[in-house]
Order: C-alpha cells, then structure tokens, then sequence
C-alpha cells in the first residue's frame, strides 16, 4: 500500500468517526431538548460546532508547516 492510499484511508477513518461523533450528539441533543435544559442544550451544540469548524472546515491546517 502506498503513503498516500494509507494517508487517504486515515482520511476517511477520521471523518466517518466524526460523522458517527456529530450523529450521536444529535441523538442526545434531542434528549436533552424533550428535558428542556438550556444549559445542555448550549454544552452540546459548543461541541457539535467545534468539531464542525475543527475537522470540516480543516482549521487544524493553519498551524501545520506546509511542505510542498
């Protein structure tokens, strides 16, 4: 197997765990809706966004050194 097949596969690896990680705290945040708890909600959706901007929006980039 080549770097870059395993690089990419990693890749995927990475993203479907934190697909699985955003549907799951979906699931609870549901939950914590039907108890009415602001503070829950809050507490969830800080996590559910820093996942989103973390991985989706690739900002763990900005303080890589880039190799070319």
């Amino acid at each position: 197997m080549e770097k870059s097949e395993s690089i990419k596969k990693a890749a995927q690896r990475i993203g479907i765990v934190v697909f699985t990680v955003l549907m799951i705290l979906t699931l609870v945040e549901f939950g914590v809706a039907n108890l009415n708890s602001v503070v829950g909600l809050f507490i969830i959706m800080l996590i559910k966004s820093a996942l989103i901007v973390y991985y989706f929006m690739h900002v763990y980039r900005l303080w890589r050194e880039e190799s070319h």
